[in-house]
């Protein structure tokens, strides 16, 4: 039998885009919804990682519009320390879930089903029971997966390993009760970059770690995303002057990512390689001092095999140790879909507006939804912007927020939605009070962007070229 339900909106996924964007759209419109989800509780790829994850940006800036997440307290101790708190796994888990229980339903429009797969069609059954739906969808169905992240433990490793080598995603670490020879860290992502630093704070030996490296990272300074007042006005606008002469003065690419490192922008681990990644991860630079400890590092590209004897790469062989604890930090995170428009024929496809801003695109595109109605001026406002994963991507990730800055500033609807959003961060300097001199310095910011987008646009198109 085949239970029936209408609804405003079925959101397939219940990870923390979907609860940005359900959070929203119930505070700014009389919409009902239901939200389908697989996991057991709301929180997405956050119920499956590793336990001692943690946010690489303030927590203040992340989870929904309607309830603040941690307490705005700056870490005392720890890498982060003299920063504004990371939430852990945990504490992210636990938000959600009092969002769900405490704002979601009881506010009666919201009808939640965990352990649910959507069969598609408007057609879903609970995993636990069997139990089937067909959902009567009035306005849209939001996809919140098909940008979804993908974390070591949902999946294998992409590499054979022969019988008898140990590889682990990082969830296990923390049940290890007998020490190893040595830990073998593969991947240099965001991930990894956790694995290394809890192994080290842990008590392992830096002689005791060796670090497969397919691509070093640029990496972005912590110091610099912290909101207002930590991050002094003064820091804001030197940064901020020193970047938009390294954009103005960068003969290529290269150059430009020399420059930005020099002046702070972009951090790399070590002096001895070139970084070629990026992929919005940031490190604090007491983490910094701790990853630079690590001196067996290898740079022969992705793991192709582990076998009794040998880690096979893409550059080389090297030797395996039968002692070792092989830690699988490889999945793809934030893998780069091919973009499709936001909104389209009664669908709504959440991806980021603002790069590397998941929950902040998606409150964005709950507000648009709830504002706008018709979808060509949605997606005018809300154009994708591509998860960055080269070096040559933050341009891209530069000319990202520039462009946003042009296309949102003259939109008072949205300036005044972003003015209000706690999901919005306080990074930017204050404006003055005087109408004549603010918009002196609003018309001056403008102008630098474009000169900025401009320059940008010049470099890409010189590298793409190459």
């Amino acid at each position: 039998m085949v239970t029936e339900i209408e609804t405003d909106y079925l959101v397939i996924g219940a990870g923390a885009t979907a609860m940005a964007f359900v959070d929203t759209l119930l505070t700014e419109s009389d919409a009902t919804v239901v939200l389908v989800d697989r996991y057991h509780q709301p929180g997405g790829h956050w119920t499956v990682a590793y336990p001692y994850v943690r946010l690489h940006q303030p927590s203040a800036m992340y989870g929904v519009n309607s309830r603040p997440l941690g307490n705005d307290t700056i870490d005392q101790t720890g890498g982060n320390a003299g920063f504004y708190e990371l939430a852990s796994a945990s504490e992210i888990c636990s938000y959600f879930d009092q969002v769900m229980r405490q704002t979601f339903l009881p506010s009666g429009r919201v009808s939640y089903f965990p352990m649910a797969e959507y069969d598609g069609g408007g057609r879903f059954h609970l995993t636990t029971s069997g139990d089937e739906y067909q959902v009567t969808v009035r306005r849209k169905i939001v996809d919140t997966t098909y940008q979804g992240v993908t974390v070591p433990a949902m999946q294998p490793p992409e590499f054979p390993i022969a019988a008898g080598v140990r590889v682990v995603p990082p969830n296990e670490l923390p049940a290890i009760r007998e020490p190893y020879g040595q830990y073998v860290i593969i991947g240099a992502g965001k991930t990894g970059i956790d694995a290394c630093l809890w192994l080290l704070e842990r008590g392992v030996a830096p002689a005791n770690l060796t670090w497969i490296m397919p691509r070093a990272p640029w990496l972005i300074d912590r110091a610099t995303v912290q909101p207002r007042p930590l991050y002094r006005v003064e820091d804001i606008v030197k940064d901020y002057v020193a970047k938009h002469e390294a954009i103005m003065r960068a003969e290529s690419v290269s150059d430009l990512l020399d420059r930005l490192n020099a002046a702070g922008v972009l951090l790399r681990i070590s002096t001895d390689e070139r970084p070629t990644a990026f992929r919005c991860a940031t490190v604090s630079q007491a983490e910094l001092e701790q990853l630079r400890k690590i001196e067996n590092v290898v740079r022969f590209g992705r793991v192709k095999r582990i076998t009794e004897t040998d880690i096979e790469l893409d550059g080389g062989t090297i030797p395996a140790s039968h002692r070792a604890l092989y830690v699988d930090c490889t999945a793809d995170a934030a893998k780069q879909l091919p973009i499709v428009p936001i909104f389209q024929d009664g669908l709504i496809t959440l991806q980021s507006v603002r790069v590397c801003q998941p929950v902040f695109s998606a409150a964005l595109i709950a507000h648009v939804e709830a504002t706008y109605p018709d979808d060509f001026v949605k997606n005018e406002l809300c154009p994708v912007t591509p998860n960055p994963k080269t070096d040559a991507d933050w341009l891209r990730f530069a000319l990202s927020i520039n462009s946003e800055q042009l296309r949102w500033s003259g939109n008072d609807d949205i300036g005044t939605w972003m003015q209000t959003s706690r999901l919005q961060p306080n990074i930017a300097p204050p404006m003055p009070d005087d109408p004549a001199e603010r918009a002196t310095l609003e018309q001056q910011a403008l102008a630098m962007a474009r000169e900025q987008n401009e320059r940008l646009g010049q470099l890409l198109a010189a590298h793409d070229a190459l």
